[in-house]
């Protein structure tokens, strides 16, 4: 059963972004600045946009710690949209008055028809029969996922209390592979009004052998991190390891051999990415990770007006031209998610003492 879980709430251009986070144990330290220099990261990259000049994210810790040390009890995490005081009256959650002329051109002002091809709108207004998609892109916008960062923040600080750590670098953008490079293809993409995806690498070291489970399909691992970073907008991808590569070599220069010295087991290679039969093998868990161009364009394509039937341009808002060093930000917090979920299976307790007891009879078991 899982024993860190989280649920997130808000809109792009809401009041705030919510996150609720259970399983915590106590006397853990939960550093508020660490949050929010994690959440100043996403914000941060070349080619943002507008939106991060406004936004300048900071948590506030509402619940569930206490001197800087969880109790144990849930914790909710706050984050307020600055934004939001220009948009009060068209994402107002309570009844508007709809004969006041003010209020309905503020309104009109804001209503979209005109879906964006790659995103959720499309969808999203079919399935929940809105007529305005903004009912959709308001909670759809990759801006959730502020919530995400903050509550990766916190499963970090359970994972550092174990020497547990995690980073991303950037390996692409566009067809650019180098920094120069990668500037000058944003640059280009931003002037004819188009958008960038591009991959990067996302790795944990210092896990402890025997994380996630091979007895059932719902317990492997690297089944879980997949998901968490598909869960992410414009994921399309996810490699563990040698990932594609596989498919080029043979067994024996896939599999990385095993060996023993000094008291301790080594591989040379890790083209297993770390996990092997959905557990941790004691190497750093390596997953390359591919995102796609963001579908919100100023060079806007073909689409359709979902009231009229009409053709039309896409909607345009405020976007980025590319996002891919925000992006590896998010799945660094979906990852610390999904691993803290494991390692708290694993060892779990109710407390920081009872868990690093068991963290450490594990570690004389298996020698």
């Amino acid at each position: 059963m899982a024993k860190f879980r989280f649920l997130t709430s808000g809109e792009s251009h809401g009041i705030c972004l919510n996150a609720i986070i259970e399983g915590m144990p106590s006397d853990v330290f939960i550093d508020k600045n660490f949050i929010d220099s994690e959440l100043a990261r996403r914000q941060d990259g070349y080619g943002r946009g507008g939106r991060m000049r406004i936004e300048t994210d900071k948590v506030q810790i509402k619940s569930g710690v206490r001197f800087a040390k969880t109790t144990g009890a849930p914790i909710c995490l706050e984050i307020i949209n600055k934004d939001w005081i220009n948009w009060q009256v068209p994402m107002s959650v309570e009844q508007v008055n709809l004969n006041d002329t003010d209020v309905c051109q503020a309104l009109e002002a804001k209503k979209i028809t005109r879906v964006r091809p790659g995103h959720a709108d499309f969808a999203g207004a079919l399935k929940y029969n809105h007529s305005d998609v903004r009912n959709i892109l308001e909670r759809s916008s990759a801006r959730e996922t502020a919530s995400r960062v903050a509550v990766g923040a916190v499963a970090k600080c359970l994972l550092q209390s174990f020497d547990i750590e995690g980073s991303s670098k950037i390996l692409q953008v566009g067809t650019a592979f180098d920094e120069e490079n990668i500037k000058k293809e944003i640059d280009s993409a931003k002037e004819n009004g188009d958008t960038l995806g591009g991959r990067f690498e996302v790795r944990f070291k210092n896990l402890p052998v025997g994380l996630g489970s091979f007895v059932n399909w719902d317990r492997k691992l690297d089944g879980m991190l997949a998901q968490a970073l598909m869960s992410i907008p414009a994921i399309k991808a996810v490699e563990v390891g040698a990932g594609c590569k596989a498919a080029e070599l043979k067994g024996s220069q896939m599999h990385d051999e095993i060996f023993y010295e000094n008291g301790k087991y080594f591989r040379k290679t890790n083209n297993a990415g770390g996990i092997e039969g959905g557990m941790t093998n004691g190497e750093d868990i390596v997953l390359t990770v591919t995102m796609k161009p963001i579908p919100t364009m100023k060079k806007p394509l073909n689409s359709v007006d979902i009231i009229t039937k009409e053709p039309y341009s896409a909607h345009f808002e405020r976007s980025d031209t590319c996002a891919v060093e925000a992006c590896a930000v998010v799945a660094e917090a979906m990852c610390a998610i999904v691993l803290a979920d494991a390692f708290l299976e694993k060892f779990g307790g109710d407390s920081l003492k009872e868990i690093k007891q068991n963290f450490e009879n594990y570690k004389k078991l298996i020698g």
